[in-house]
């Protein structure tokens, strides 16, 4: 049986670890300057809500099933009612083949999908612009 995942089940900030998770991941394929730049952006963004099977097709991540042990356990989140963290994302650039970036919550989103993939997730998405050398 599949529940329907509603908005009481997203909070709209994410948590303050979500943001030191988002640097360590960006750290790993940006140098450190742009990792904390982007991270503080991020921070600031506004929210913005897309549809999990979006997010995944513009990540070109797979969806995880329901019996990761990470996706199962947001997935327990919601079944007590708590509510999840948004997603930290950085745009991709399709004329550079760069797909969507997400830089902490890839687990909540593949939760979200066993749920109700048209669902729309409360996101925080900045832009990357890379400097000229």
């Amino acid at each position: 049986m599949v529940r329907k995942l509603k908005p009481e089940h997203w909070k709209l900030d994410p948590d303050e670890h979500d943001y030191p998770a988002a640097l360590a991941y960006l750290s790993l394929i940006l140098p450190q300057e742009a990792a904390q730049e982007l991270t503080s952006r991020l921070r600031a963004a506004e929210v913005q809500h897309f549809k999990a099977k979006d997010l995944l097709r513009a990540s070109r991540l797979p969806l995880l099933a329901p019996d990761n042990f990470h996706v199962a356990a947001d997935l327990r989140k919601v079944k007590r009612g708590q509510a999840l963290s948004p997603v930290l994302l950085v745009r991709g650039q399709l004329d550079r083949g760069v797909a969507l970036t997400v830089a902490d919550g890839y687990h909540r989103i593949c939760a979200s999908y066993a749920l109700d993939e048209n669902a729309d997730l409360p996101c925080h998405l900045v832009d990357y612009q890379p400097t000229a050398p």
